[in-house]
């Protein structure tokens, strides 16, 4: 029996009844957003017109700010103006679009931040091969291997929605098309598909964040041995990543976790990873780290010289 879909758009039900409010939020969200794009052009900047993209660590720094502003900008913007709007619509086609490149955008995210991972369990496990294992060939295959398993999973998630019918309502509870709103329309048992879903989604966050979480620990272990000052460099860097992958996957985790049909505050938590994490990010990785402060003001430094002159 084929799939029958009837519905040719969806509407969001948004963040808010209240439109008061939600004009309120369309300022705030507005502001963050070009928050987002400010800090995450400046750490591209910093880092691409200085030393620091010769180092692994900040090289998967840049494709992290990309991702940031990618992703950021695949929900925000539409978000943006459907608080302003009186009626939130968006065809079924836009809608799938928004999906697959939201699954793929987080997806590659993921693994970059589990590249970003390995680089400091090299730098401070396994010093004295880093510059071996961390070569520029390991670099940019780690990134490939990031996208082909970002667009595997993002993929998947795209082609089982695909292949359920809606054919009643077409109200998305939520400010954007994701997996788990969608399946709450579709007018056939998804109990299946759940499971597919959440495998795809929540087990793998769960899996990966334990390994990120075991790698730290071993990491801190390891920094018994050495002395304060390498102690202090190692846990500047390591706090300002493990910061960014806390405020990233405890959200994640909770949103995909749990089967679609179960009441939770998906729209509300995913703010944090689709306007939050990205606006935060920058911040934490400019004021917490040494090495871009000192780069980032010797480009302020040189840009005021070049205005002179």
């Amino acid at each position: 029996m084929e799939n029958q879909n009837n519905v040719t758009e969806f509407v969001f039900l948004g963040l808010w009844e209240n439109k008061q409010i939600e004009l309120l939020f369309c300022f705030l969200f507005l502001l963050c957003y070009l928050a987002v794009l400010l800090g995450n052009f400046i750490i591209l900047h910093t880092i691409t017109c200085s030393h620091l993209i010769e180092q692994p660590m900040y090289y998967f720094l840049c494709h992290l700010s990309l991702m940031d502003l990618f992703f950021t900008s695949n929900v925000v913007p539409r978000l943006i103006r459907d608080l302003a709007a009186g009626r939130k619509i968006i065809s079924y086609s836009a809608c799938m679009i928004q999906l697959f490149c939201g699954h793929l955008l987080a997806g590659v995210q993921v693994f970059i931040l589990v590249s970003m991972a390995f680089d400091r369990y090299v730098a401070i496990v396994k010093p004295l091969h880093y510059m071996v294992i961390m070569n520029w060939q390991r670099c940019n295959t780690l990134i490939l291997v990031a996208w082909g398993l970002g667009f595997w999973h993002s993929i998947a998630l795209l082609l089982m929605v695909l292949n359920v019918p809606f054919c009643g309502p077409n109200e998305i509870n939520h400010y954007m098309c994701d997996v788990k709103p969608l399946l709450k329309l579709v007018c056939k048992d998804i109990h299946v598909v759940n499971i597919l879903a959440i495998i795809n989604s929540g087990i793998v966050l769960i899996v990966v964040f334990l390994v990120l979480v075991a790698s730290y620990i071993n990491i801190l272990y390891n920094l018994r041995t050495r002395s304060s000052t390498w102690r202090r460099k190692a846990l500047s860097t390591c706090s300002s990543h493990v910061m960014v992958v806390v405020l990233f996957f405890v959200p994640c985790i909770y949103t995909y976790a749990l089967p679609a049909g179960s009441e939770n505050k998906d729209k509300e938590i995913s703010v944090f990873y689709t306007v939050i994490s990205p606006m935060l990010n920058p911040l934490i990785y400019s004021l917490r780290n040494a090495e871009m402060k000192i780069a980032m003001r010797k480009e302020c430094f040189h840009m005021a010289c070049s205005e002179l002159k």
